[in-house]
């Protein structure tokens, strides 16, 4: 006898949901409430993986772009041709009137090489102005800012990489000497431009990149180095940086046409692009897994229908149609899907958001380090959960065990009644 309820459910729905949550009587019926059980099992851990992994990715590119932009700014200016700003207090005064920019400088970039003994590098070298870069850079931490600060014009100073200054064994008060490619033409020839420059200090930015070939000077004494007449562009910090393109096109628009604009994902383009595609290939691949979950229903489904022959034949008999016999199934495959991916999504968040904490206990708990620091350049697990992630996860689970009910609940209505009872 079916339960009273104080309201009134489809008699399909009520029948389903009792045979998901049918006792284990008789051997056959707990066979099957296992197999429903792993089937659940699986959508739930496919789920679950497929939130900690996106999270997890989610939060590596976050680190990577925080990191990456504490050192390439969220817009940057140019004249035409690469050659210095007309008027740089005008340009600094237009891109401050546009309500996202909360800060601008002035900045000279050219590429060099950097010479200490016998050992030379390539290096890129941005002439800053010290007082305005902390309005745009996050190097300006309270440990580096000494270092800037003692940027002054015509003391062609300089601030390296860390990882520069350690690959060329350079501390600070070294002196190093400074080769531009634009030389002087002498009566033996063209002679390459060299100064000595002392270093002042290092920056640690936690991106290789720009640690190992990034060297700040004063942008006067970069514009007597290389011959320049001023600050070849300006960078800004925006408010909202996902706001970057369309702040670069207003300021674009304000500017006109003798300014080029860029914004950071312009820039960035092809490593934005890769992780974009690594992401869509992993999710790709766990969304298997919760494939192969939700079609193990088909299994259960087929040995459910096996087994409730008589009922569905009595039901039929009683007056029930096969559409009502094909719902009464479907519900019983959908709910197996919607605890699964309910206790997916429980067991997916509860990780996400607890990774810092989890993820030492393991390390502690197994002896071992997952992210060695020196060797990777984040030495935690960082995770950041996204509605436009965690939701496409539970509508394909939930549309995958729908689909998996389909074709069992339709051999479930196709069942002759005489058939299913000749034998009974």
């Amino acid at each position: 006898m079916l339960r009273k309820l104080p309201f009134a459910l489809p008699f399909e729905l009520r029948i389903g949901w009792r045979y998901t949550r049918a006792g284990r009587s008789t051997r056959r019926n707990g066979f099957i409430s296992f197999i429903s059980g792993v089937s659940m099992l699986g959508i739930a851990l496919g789920v679950a993986a497929l939130i900690i992994v996106l999270s997890v990715m989610n939060g590596f590119q976050k680190e990577v772009r925080d990191r990456m932009l504490s050192v390439v700014s969220h817009i940057e200016i140019y004249a035409q041709g690469g050659a210095a700003l007309p008027d740089v207090v005008q340009t600094l005064a237009q891109a401050r009137e546009n309500a996202q920019v909360v800060g601008a400088a002035p900045f000279i970039a050219a590429q060099a090489l950097l010479a200490r003994g016998e050992d030379m590098k390539g290096v890129l070298v941005r002439g800053i102005d010290p007082a305005l870069e902390p309005e745009v850079t996050d190097l300006a931490t309270p440990g580096q800012q000494t270092a800037l600060q003692q940027l002054q014009p015509g003391g062609f100073g300089v601030v390296l990489g860390g990882e520069l200054a350690r690959s060329m064994g350079v501390r600070t008060g070294d002196v190093v000497t400074l080769v531009a490619p634009s030389g002087q033409v002498t009566p033996a020839g063209v002679v390459p431009r060299l100064k000595q420059m002392t270093v002042l200090g290092t920056f640690d930015s936690g991106h290789f990149e720009y640690d190992s070939t990034l060297a700040l000077v004063h942008w006067q004494d970069a514009a007597k180095i290389f011959r320049l007449e001023g600050p070849t562009g300006v960078r800004l910090k925006l408010r909202d940086l996902h706001q970057a393109r369309a702040a670069a096109q207003d300021l674009s628009d304000t500017l006109g046409s003798g300014f080029l604009v860029r914004d950071w994902t312009r820039q960035n383009r092809s490593w934005f692009a890769a992780v974009q595609v690594e992401k869509r290939m992993m999710f790709i691949i766990l969304t298997l897994i919760v494939a192969v979950a939700a079609f193990n229903l088909v299994s259960t489904l087929v040995m459910t229908v096996t087994d409730k022959r008589a009922d569905i034949a009595i039901l039929r008999t009683l007056g029930a149609s096969p559409g009502s016999i094909m719902g009464i199934f479907m519900v019983q495959g959908a709910m197996v899907g919607v605890i699964g991916t309910g206790a997916g999504l429980l067991l997916g968040l509860g990780v996400a958001f607890n990774i810092d904490v989890i993820v030492p206990a393991l390390e502690h708990m197994l002896g071992a380090t997952f992210l060695p620091q020196d060797i990777y350049l984040i030495s935690s697990m960082p995770s950041d959960p996204q509605r436009a992630d965690i939701l496409p996860v539970a509508l394909i689970s939930l549309a995958m065990a729908f689909v998996a009910t389909l074709y069992p609940s339709w051999r479930a209505s196709q069942i002759n009644p005489a058939e299913a009872l000749r034998y009974e």
